[in-house]
């Protein structure tokens, strides 16, 4: 299937031509991308390169690290695919619809159109031209290569930079606009693979005959994803270029500089927002008629407010990452306060830096504490109109102690536990009783309910309660051997749980990695939890273990041509 989706429209058929074959071309390696599964490395063993499209989140903040935060994306994303709990895993299983390649056009030319327009060019472009209606090449070729070194995450080739000189000249003398020509320039670069997804790239490794690892600008670009979310700046990529990356001490010096930058917090947000699976906060709904407080301005404060609790708890206070099962401190506004039963004043200056939040510290004795009790959590892990012990008890096992649920049969009756208003089993842990007493589903609720039931005393709104149907709720329950009363005990039993942190560390390794974990990798990932907790469960820590270990770097083969068919289809475009 081939399918032309032109760049840009300008009304010289040349540059249309042209554009539109480069188009073809880039359409042709997503889709054989994806019709070729052996032709990446989604489902390859250990070792092997992966290539990954940028989540929207690595989009907005490269785009937005290289222009600025102003400029306007002008588009939407396509929907991601989440792969064994994580979304990073999915990115690895290269897919761009038609739909998808017209967004990112769009979106191509609005940035474009930003970058070159008078507002932004003589901050963005480094020089001016000699005539605003006559192309200036070699003010042209500066600015896409240096626009071009940061997009493609490593220097253009010159064929690559002479075709993109060459487009923006071609462009500039039929449009007679030198910086309308370079736009379209680069939005051509914006929506080549080269930009939307990072690929990795493989070297023969000096020190290690036959064996091969990550070329330096691969490994410069593993290291900023992980740690910033985002494409390398332009001291990681001279770092890259000098060959100082490829040092023990040079590795470890930039994987300093970047853990020590306030862009860690986008590092821990995307791995934190991928793990509790935020994304899906976007199609979250309550019934209003029940839960007339939760707005969709709650629903976006619920997620803000954990993501807050993450970052202050493991990158400004370094603290242990159990203690996010159990911690106490929070951060509220005024409308999480009226579900929370907190008073939050607002601040009187709308432009406030912290933009109407407040800390806050549950008193002891309060019902809530960490990450289980907060609103995010219990709200997004419930049905509309009622609470779900069983989706609670799921995500608590699935999400925090990677052990997986299985599915319920098709044909399972849930009426019993839909009844929220039965006279006779007036309480969720009584529905479920009633519901469980049916041998293909009583295995699969003795996992979870135990679990989820801890949480009862928490609507599906996140609102307290202590009866259901003036029944008085029943919050004793037991996880893996572990018996407690209530959510705090529920939240302690996971604190202490060893698979709570070996869960972690899996996630991240999955995450960093790009791929699922096998058996080749247990050796490596008892490494790090042993290193986790040697270094007191601190996150941070974590991740310098993994971006100063080779072992994230190491290859078991040479890429080939065919092992990248975007980059070979590209070449092959352009060659013509």
């Amino acid at each position: 299937m081939m399918m032309s989706i032109s760049l840009f429209k300008p009304t010289n058929d040349g540059i249309a031509s042209f554009l539109r074959f480069v188009s073809v071309g880039v359409m042709a390696a997503l889709l054989m991308t994806t019709a070729s599964p052996s032709a990446i490395a989604a489902e390859a063993s250990v070792g092997k390169p992966v290539m990954r499209r940028l989540s929207p989140e690595q989009y907005i903040l490269t785009i937005n690290g290289i222009f600025g935060r102003d400029i306007d994306l002008g588009g939407n994303f396509e929907t991601e695919v989440r792969e064994d709990g994580l979304l990073a895993l999915g990115a690895s299983r290269v897919s761009v619809s038609a739909t998808g390649m017209e967004r990112y056009d769009a979106m191509a030319r609005a940035v474009a159109a930003q970058v070159v327009d008078p507002a932004h060019r003589d901050t963005l472009i480094p020089c001016k031209p000699a005539s605003v209606s006559e192309p200036d090449n070699a003010c042209a070729r500066q600015f896409l290569a240096e626009a071009g070194r940061l997009l493609y995450r490593r220097p253009l080739t010159e064929q690559e930079l002479q075709i993109q000189v060459d487009t923006a000249a071609a462009a500039t003398v039929r449009l007679k606009k030198f910086y309308d020509g370079l736009g379209l320039s680069l939005a051509g670069m914006l929506g080549l693979p080269q930009f939307l997804f990072h690929m990795q790239t493989v070297e023969g490794d000096p020190a290690n005959p036959g064996q091969y690892r990550l070329d330096a600008y691969s490994k410069a670009s593993a290291l900023s994803f992980l740690l910033w979310n985002s494409g390398p700046d332009g001291e990681l990529l001279a770092a890259a270029e000098g060959g100082a990356l490829q040092t023990p001490e040079g590795l470890a010096r930039q994987v300093d500089r970047l853990l020590a930058s306030p862009r860690l917090e986008d590092g821990v947000r995307a791995f934190f927002t991928d793990m509790l699976q935020m994304h899906d906060f976007s199609a979250l709904t309550k019934d209003a008629e029940i839960y007339p407080k939760f707005t969709t301005g709650v629903a976006q404060d619920a997620r803000e407010q954990t993501m807050r609790v993450i970052v202050d708890h493991v990158v400004t206070r370094g603290a242990d990452y159990r203690d996010l099962f159990t911690t106490r401190r929070t951060f509220l506004t005024p409308a999480l306060g009226a579900i929370y039963q907190v008073p939050v004043r607002p601040y009187p200056e709308k432009d406030s830096p912290n933009r109407g939040w407040q800390p806050y510290e549950f008193p002891e004795g309060d019902h809530r504490a960490g990450l289980l009790t907060q609103l995010s959590f219990v709200a997004m892990h419930s049905h509309p109109g009622r609470s779900s012990p069983t989706l609670r008890g799921k995500a608590v096992r699935e999400i925090f102690l990677c052990q997986k649920v299985p599915d319920p049969p098709g044909n399972v009756n849930f009426e019993v536990v839909q009844d929220t208003k039965n006279t006779i089993h007036r309480t969720a842990r009584e529905r479920l009783d009633a519901h469980a007493r049916e041998p293909m589903c009583k295995g699969c609720h003795k996992l979870v309910d135990p679990i989820g039931l801890a949480l009862e005393n928490f609507d599906s709104a996140g609102g307290f309660r202590t009866s259901e149907n003036g029944a008085a709720i029943d919050t004793k329950g037991e996880i893996d051997g572990v018996k407690y009363e209530d959510a705090l005990g529920l939240a302690k039993a996971v604190h202490d749980s060893p698979a709570a942190t070996a869960c972690l560390v899996k996630r991240v390794h999955a995450y960093t990695t790009g791929r699922k974990t096998t058996p080749a990798d247990n050796e490596w990932i008892k490494r790090l939890q042993d290193g986790f907790i040697a270094d007191g469960y601190k996150i941070p820590a974590l991740l310098r273990r993994i971006a100063t270990d080779e072992m994230l770097y190491r290859v078991a083969r040479p890429q080939t041509e065919a092992a990248n068919p975007a980059t070979t289809l590209f070449a092959q475009t352009t060659a013509q």
